[in-house]
């Protein structure tokens, strides 16, 4: 094992006004702009028989305008104008026979009792699937209404058997989606869930829950390829965004996080499973308060790999763990069991990096014993307490190896380490915003 500390003294207790503006700007663009309005045949749930008065079950309304707008031989367009709309767990299910889209101006609401789901799949309110060339837009509102579910989590009351609660907006092998412009309150776990999609773009969205709430995370990625996520504010009381196994090719732009567990990778590897991450880009975030920073967690026993991910210019407020990858993560009641197979990790970069801890260790990397990390690459780093007169931050390392280049506090532990002046850099296309970022090989 090796530690290093030292004491610095700078001052990153005062941040940037531009930080703070770009703060504001991402929460009036995710609450406050109006998606640009589709043509085509507009079907209002109105005309379905939706009440929209908050009491009223307005499930058969929203069923049926689907299945008249999924069976529609032009575009057709889903409204949910101004109104509380009370709607059980319910499938919008494809394939479709033309390009759909569901505009949200109003709030869609879940029954708050949670024996509703009796004899139902508990993991699903809102779920979508199948569905190709679909967008769901609007400055309406998603409210899952937790409170109880979240009472009744294992988390909370440790008497409670663990069980599942639903994802709020669940999207299940649906290509070429847009979601924009939705604010969501209060999942019952996860708000937003994407699971064996392809070619996704989620932009304006704002999740708020309280810090406290098991299991909401943010924006959950899984089995996904060429997702972009971008101009998000996220407060939640999981992990803001996580990305999982056999996702590639995931580009996260301009979000403000906290608070919330940070920007993870995994976990990865659970019950011995095999999961591979890679191409992975997060660039142009704001953390403030957050459990953690940016985030890659596996469980021993696993196998596959993470790879070609890249963590560039964050800015960290009073974040416990601004960055850590740990290889023996175990979030179990009981402790869990030493294993020798674990998900590899290699060529990950974490690059202009900033602001304050608010633990004195501000970067862990502990990693197996039998499948080191490798290529891991540090770039214009500085961490430093936020606490004043604290004393420093730590940089901490097991079977870890990399490099550095240029400034990096605090300093690095690398086995065989060595600083650079120029690595060898791989680019990462990035579609979205017409550049790519880099990773050391």
């Amino acid at each position: 094992m090796m530690m290093m500390m030292m004491m610095r003294r700078i001052d990153y207790y005062s941040f940037p006004p531009r930080f703070i503006f770009y703060a504001l700007n991402l929460f009036v663009y995710s609450v406050y702009i109006l998606p640009t309005a589709e043509s085509g045949n507009a079907l209002n749930v109105f005309d379905f028989g939706a009440a929209g008065d908050g009491s009223t079950d307005d499930t058969c309304a929203f069923q049926d305008a689907w299945k008249e707008a999924c069976s529609s031989q032009s575009r057709a367009v889903i409204v949910v104008p101004d109104g509380q709309f009370i709607v059980r767990p319910i499938n919008f299910t494809g394939p479709c026979t033309s390009r759909l889209s569901l505009k949200v101006f109003g709030t869609i609401v879940a029954p708050e009792d949670p024996q509703i789901w009796d004899g139902l799949d508990r993991n699903k309110w809102l779920y979508f699937a199948n569905v190709k060339h679909l967008t769901v837009q609007g400055r309406g509102t998603i409210n899952g209404m937790g409170l109880r579910w979240w009472a009744e989590s294992c988390k909370i009351n440790k008497t409670n058997p663990c069980q599942h609660a639903p994802k709020a907006l669940t999207f299940h092998k649906c290509n070429y989606l847009r979601i924009g412009g939705l604010l969501m309150l209060n999942s019952q776990q996860m708000h937003l869930s994407l699971t064996s999609c392809v070619k996704v773009t989620v932009s304006g969205v704002q999740v708020v829950a309280p810090s406290t709430s098991p299991n909401t995370d943010g924006i959950h990625i899984s089995s996904s390829t060429s997702v972009t996520v971008k101009d998000c504010t996220i407060a939640t009381g999981d992990d803001c965004i996580s990305i999982v196994g056999n996702s590639s090719r995931i580009r996260i732009r301009n979000i403000v996080c906290g608070p919330g567990h940070g920007i993870s990778i995994g976990s990865l590897g659970k019950s011995n499973s095999w999961d591979n991450v890679h191409d992975i880009s997060v660039k142009g975030t704001f953390l403030s308060n957050t459990k953690n920073g940016a985030r890659i967690k596996t469980w021993q026993g696993g196998r596959g790999f993470a790879r070609k991910i890249t963590y560039e210019d964050m800015v960290m407020q009073n974040v416990s763990n601004p960055i850590i990858v740990d290889q023996y993560y175990c979030d179990s009641a009981q402790p869990c069991s030493n294993q020798t197979s674990a998900v590899g990790i290699s060529n990950v970069a974490f690059m202009r990096i900033k602001g304050t801890s608010a633990t004195t260790e501000a970067i862990r990397i502990a990693c197996s014993d039998t499948s080191p990390c490798r290529k891991i690459f540090l770039k214009d780093v500085e961490l430093v307490s936020s606490s004043r007169g604290s004393g420093g931050t730590s940089f901490y390392c097991w079977n870890a190896y990399g490099s550095t280049e240029g400034p990096v506090y605090p300093p690095q532990c690398f086995a065989h380490a060595t600083t650079v002046i120029q690595p060898t850099l791989v680019q990462v296309n990035d579609s979205s915003s017409g550049g790519g970022s880099i990773v050391s090989m």
